[in-house]
């Protein structure tokens, strides 16, 4: 974090800060706090609850993990608590939000060795299972698998101290508030723990949920008239359906694209389109919901790493996912929400490096754009689609990118299947 212009004059060093949090901080070269981590942790390092708000990218998971670390060394657990009973509860609402989660909190806990464990849905059930019987301090993970191990008994919420629910206008989106409200009614009361809630957005209905399951929560915006970090340079593309894949081809080749998402808005245009980059040299890969959970993992890793240039991607991958150095994001297709277009181009330029968000605003999803521009407070520069810019197609692949099975009902038949409790979430 040596490039401070998207960073603030407050030093971690001059907050109340744990020497073994400074040291760990210290560790990862953060030595100054951006806006939301200036602002919320004085607040939050004091016990008092935050709701946040701020930009994506912009250091809401570093503000709330060590808000939590430091809750947990300064307030002792109860001498007769349980291994199986967490002290502190995070929330995600998606499994790639909760793996990151937990990726970032491992380095800032190196030195003070509290018990992290991981829950989501999809993979390793008994593993987890094991892991929670185990014991752990600090639990991260998705509603529904967090809620089918608490009916089993694994763990229960009785000596909780902290409680943090991230991406909280997310959690709406995918129709899990009943049940965060399942596991907030069986935490201690609210003043007896420290509430954190941070979302891109602090809409009615997540205010209405902050008010209800906090202690006088603290409300805290940065910049919510500027819905879009200044670093990304936008800019849009008019044009016909058919020139989108010859357009898209043409930009790849005119570009370095070493880590470059493409957002598309359903699954068939994202198997169409990874033919397509396939059948022109272009090594690619899709993630979007159906995708298995260890290849989904697996994606991203290669992704971050370098090995994978290009990502075709739905909504599952627009928010809460820190993937470093991501260069450029490509709107394929206009997304038809336009939170979703902030979320999306949100991928690139984080933490105050640059990057270029190029959107194409096509016969099918250009009614999208008016929205989107009267939702950001600007106009996206328009560019101009020159002859040079449409690429001579190579055929693309015949069959379909090869995938792991996809559903359960393809790996264990119906009458083998658990049955579902009503009003289960889906990420179990």
């Amino acid at each position: 974090m040596t490039d401070l212009t998207h960073l603030t004059k407050t030093r971690f060093d001059n907050l109340p800060l744990d020497p073994l949090l400074l040291k760990g901080l210290a560790d990862m070269g953060f030595t100054h706090c951006t806006p939301i981590q200036s602002e919320a942790l004085p607040r939050a390092l004091a016990g008092g609850d935050v709701a946040g708000q701020a930009q994506t990218g912009t250091g809401k998971t570093a503000a709330f993990l060590l808000a939590t670390l430091q809750y947990l060394i300064t307030h002792p657990a109860n001498p007769q608590r349980l291994p199986q009973q967490p002290r502190a509860l995070i929330l995600a609402p998606t499994r790639e939000l909760a793996v990151q989660i937990h990726r970032d909190a491992i380095p800032l806990n190196k030195h003070t060795g509290f018990r992290l464990g991981l829950i989501y849905g999809g993979s390793d059930y008994q593993k987890q299972q094991q892991h929670i019987t185990d014991g752990v301090d600090i639990l991260i993970g998705t509603p529904g698998r967090l809620i089918d191990f608490h009916r089993q008994k694994l763990y229960d919420l009785k000596a909780l101290q902290v409680i943090v629910m991230d991406e909280a206008d997310r959690m709406f989106d995918l129709g899990f508030i009943r049940d965060i409200r399942y596991l907030l009614r069986r935490m201690p009361s609210p003043e007896k723990r420290l509430g954190l809630l941070f979302s891109a957005t602090l809409s009615h209905r997540v205010l209405e949920l902050s008010y209800e399951h906090m202690n006088d929560p603290e409300l805290i915006r940065i910049d919510p008239e500027k819905m879009t970090v200044d670093e990304v340079r936008q800019g849009i593309y008019y044009v016909a359906d058919d020139e989108k894949i010859p357009l898209l081809l043409g930009i790849l080749n005119t570009m370095n694209a070493h880590r470059t998402i493409v957002f598309v808005n359903t699954k068939r245009a994202a198997e169409q389109l990874y033919n397509w980059l396939e059948g022109n040299d272009y090594k690619t890969a899709v993630l979007s919901g159906d995708v298995p959970q260890k290849k989904r993992l697996q994606l991203l890793e290669n992704f971050s790493q370098g090995k994978l240039p290009i990502l075709i991607a739905t909504d599952v991958a627009a928010r809460g996912l820190h993937i470093p150095d991501v260069s450029h994001v490509i709107n394929f297709d206009l997304p038809q929400d336009s939170e979703d277009y902030v979320h999306r181009i949100g991928r690139t330029a984080r933490l105050g490096a640059e990057g270029d968000a190029i959107s194409f605003a096509c016969e099918r999803y250009s009614y999208s754009l008016p929205d989107i521009e009267n939702y950001i407070g600007r106009k996206i520069p328009m560019h101009t689609v020159t002859p040079d810019l449409l690429a001579t197609l190579k055929p693309p692949v015949k069959k379909k990118r090869d995938r792991l099975p996809q559903t359960r009902h393809a790996r264990k038949p119906q009458s083998q299947r658990r049955p579902r409790n009503k009003g289960m979430s889906r990420d179990r």
